[in-house]
């Protein structure tokens, strides 16, 4: 027997097994107006409401709809009321501008768009068939709870949603994940982080982001509870934790970092010691956040490497009996590496350093973009654009192969330069990068944000890297700066860094 795989068998298990509990706790500051706690009846309910409401609108299957949201409820609820019933949901980064979510709108052919109140001035030039702003009275028309929905034939290898990646130079692209890949990862999420119905989840990475990286479909089919958190704050991270008695959640290092601050001024002990589980992702982060995130606040630390065109999830890594005797620092080291490949997904390295996927979880396609799709998934394998090693089973990323430095023939990880700079007690944030040198082709820049208050010099900082690093590893300059751009996932945004000190070249090498 073979039954197709559908995002709505989450949702179908919570409400026959959890249907009394409570599974969404709704942000309670947001412009519209929240929805409150959730049981997981009311979740199916809303769900269904809304495919009725969009059966009213003539949506048919297959067709588009797009919602730039903060996290919320709503948002968390339309992945089963637009995705589990046969529509299509275009999640979209609600940092972007208006001439950005036009281009996603138009391009994946959305036909619906819902827009939070927050955006709706600064997306009022964007345009769709039907467009809501969310809130009470977009409940009204979109909510059908007079209704059955339609009910439309789904195939696993239906497209559930579509993520658009944030491009580097070029537009982004459309990222098309199947019922399969998503409930596959979701699996994968759930088994290698040990989730279950205990569970009460915080939702600090972006719900838009690889479908909040597969964990809000897997957590409600294991009835945990989500609470969700609109805007990331350190302080409201750890209140959140202490009041919800939250177990699980997920970031970047930037977030571990906001937490570790804020319990820097924390009054009393460190809420969720010995209980709280965090994923990391996003980048890898300096050993020393691995240390203070297991001394300092007593959380475990635990990384996934993946993209959106994995689902996300390629690799786990989380600590393992045979590193308990280990020192900190040593276990650290392991805990950094991107990870083992997660259950039936084969990882290789090739040739030219490359790290290539071969997985039920890697994309059907880039939407409307054959070409691209060609280009990505070549022989079975799908190229990542990430350079890395693989010792014993665990990969490293050593960085972007397009971010590795050449200088004097040598190559240089920026993570590793990152990674020394890091540990200067003055250093808050760093990017390295390469740029254009007479003598050396490419030499090594670091660009910093310091610490408030923190006050010390470029030459400084090189001589603490050469103590360390070999002579080509180190920066030859360093600039300071008041921040570094960043996307919502707190990935570094190093093209932007870039494109001054390239300007006017044909290639990005030289």
């Amino acid at each position: 027997m073979q039954i197709p795989l559908s995002v709505m068998d989450f949702l179908d298990r919570a409400e026959l097994v959890y249907g009394d509990r409570v599974g969404i706790v709704d942000e309670a500051a947001q412009p519209a107006a929240s929805w409150g706690d959730l049981t997981y009846r009311r979740v199916a309910e809303l769900a269904r409401a809304q495919a009725a409401g969009l059966d009213r609108l003539g949506v048919g299957p297959g067709e588009r709809v797009a919602v730039v949201s903060h996290n919320s409820a709503r948002l968390l609820t339309s992945m089963f009321g637009v995705s589990g019933h046969g529509r299509v949901l275009v999640p979209v980064n609600f940092r972007l501008k208006a001439e950005e979510v036009s281009y996603i709108v138009e391009q994946s052919g959305a036909s619906v768009l819902l827009v939070d109140p927050e955006l709706a001035e600064p997306l009022a030039g964007v345009v769709a068939k039907h467009k809501f702003v969310i809130g009470a009275d977009s409940d009204a028309l979109l909510y059908d709870f007079d209704h059955a929905p339609r009910r439309y034939a789904i195939d696993e290898n239906d497209t559930a949603t579509i993520n658009y990646t944030s491009g580097t130079t070029a537009r982004p692209k459309g990222v098309q994940l199947t019922h399969r890949s998503i409930w596959l990862n979701a699996t994968l999420m759930a088994l290698h982080f040990g989730a279950g119905d205990r569970d009460v989840y915080l939702h600090t990475l972006p719900m838009f982001h690889a479908n909040g990286w597969g964990l809000p479909f897997s957590l409600t089919g294991l009835g945990a509870r989500h609470v969700v958190l609109r805007k990331v704050d350190g302080a409201e991270i750890l209140r959140r934790v202490e009041r919800h008695g939250v177990t699980f959640l997920c970031g970047a290092p930037a977030v571990v970092q906001m937490v570790l601050d804020a319990a820097a001024d924390w009054d009393g002990p460190i809420p969720g010691r010995d209980r709280v589980r965090m994923v990391v992702a996003g980048a890898p982060p300096p050993t020393s956040v691995v240390q203070r995130m297991e001394s300092e606040l007593g959380w475990e630390f635990m990384q996934i490497y993946g993209l959106t065109e994995t689902s996300p999830v390629v690799t786990v890594n989380r600590t393992r009996a045979e590193w308990d005797a280990l020192p900190a620092e040593r276990r650290a080291e392991k805990l950094v590496q991107a990870g083992a490949p997660a259950l039936g997904n084969q990882v290789r390295v090739d040739g030219q350093g490359e790290v290539l996927v071969r997985s039920n979880v890697v994309l059907e396609g880039y939407w409307q973009q054959p070409a691209a799709t060609a280009e990505a998934i070549r022989d079975g394998w799908f190229h990542t654009g990430d350079g890395g090693t693989l010792t014993d089973g665990y990969l490293s990323i050593s960085d972007r192969k397009k971010d590795v430095i050449i200088s004097g023939g040598e190559n240089v990880s920026s993570i590793e330069v990152e990674d020394c700079l890091y540990d200067h007690p003055a250093v808050a944030e760093v990017a390295v990068i390469g740029v254009p040198d007479a003598k050396w082709g490419e030499t090594v820049k670091a660009l910093v944000v310091l610490k408030p208050g923190a006050e010390i010099g470029e030459a400084d900082l090189i001589a603490h890297c050469k103590q360390r690093l070999a002579g080509y590893k180190s920066p030859t300059s360093v600039e300071f700066r008041e921040s570094l751009p960043r996307t919502t996932t707190g990935k570094l945004q190093k093209f932007r860094l870039r494109e001054p000190y390239w300007a006017g070249r044909e290639r990005g090498v030289n």
